[in-house]
């Protein structure tokens, strides 16, 4: 039975939402499980009408906040770090058109984070192909079709940037060339939810940028 509460709804949420991202921050939960778990420790075993729940947008805002107050001094390193380690992978795999996608790409990836890559190629089976030359073991699993039309071949193995680094959890999903045709619907934000190498490496140097930039400006 679903309860309803006489409560504020959007109150609610908010508590939720900044539950949640602690939970991701700190546990590293995707935000369906960092939801639940959320919703049930505010609001208890009772089941709720997802009115009451805030949406992922809402969650990713709490998480940015949650990293400014608490991970302000880890965070960027974690970030700068994946992203370099994606960046790498994806000028191996520039053959198969990679992209990145996920936190990784939005800014809020932290030290429990992994790097989702979307590729796209005529055969995707040849990626696997090029892995194993490579001496790269993975797994097989299945990831949601971006554009809602089933699932994906996933690849999943652990990476790193050079043998001294701790190793990444790295995914990369295997799309056919015409996948990459189809329109991407830009967030809220006017974000787009993927990114080449190109833009990875424009992120990675306007970082640096805004770390050589005086106190009190930006870097442009």
């Amino acid at each position: 039975m679903v309860r309803r509460f006489h409560a504020d709804p959007q109150r609610v949420r908010e508590e939720i939402a900044i539950a949640a991202a602690r939970l991701i921050a700190e546990e590293g939960l995707d935000y369906a499980s960092a939801k639940r778990k959320a919703a049930r420790q505010v609001l208890g075993q009772t089941r709720v009408a997802g009115e009451w729940l805030p949406d992922n947008d809402q969650i990713e805002e709490e998480i940015r906040e949650y990293q400014s107050i608490f991970q302000s001094e880890s965070q960027p390193a974690v970030l700068r770090h994946l992203r370099e380690v994606a960046l790498d992978w994806m000028e191996r795999l520039a053959a198969f058109n990679p992209y990145l996608t996920g936190a990784v790409l939005n800014g809020t990836a932290g030290e429990h984070s992994d790097i989702h890559l979307q590729v796209f190629c005529d055969n995707p089976k040849e990626v696997a192909i090029h892995l194993l030359n490579a001496n790269v073991q993975y797994d097989v699993s299945e990831t949601r079709h971006f554009g809602g039309r089933g699932s994906v071949e996933t690849l999943s193995f652990l990476a790193r940037a050079t043998a001294h680094e701790p190793p990444v959890g790295m995914h990369i999903a295997l799309y056919d060339t015409d996948d990459l045709r189809g329109a991407v619907r830009a967030d809220a934000r006017g974000r787009a939810p993927r990114a080449n190498a190109e833009a990875v490496r424009a992120l990675l140097d306007g970082a640096d940028r805004d770390r050589a930039a005086p106190p009190g400006r930006s870097g442009d």
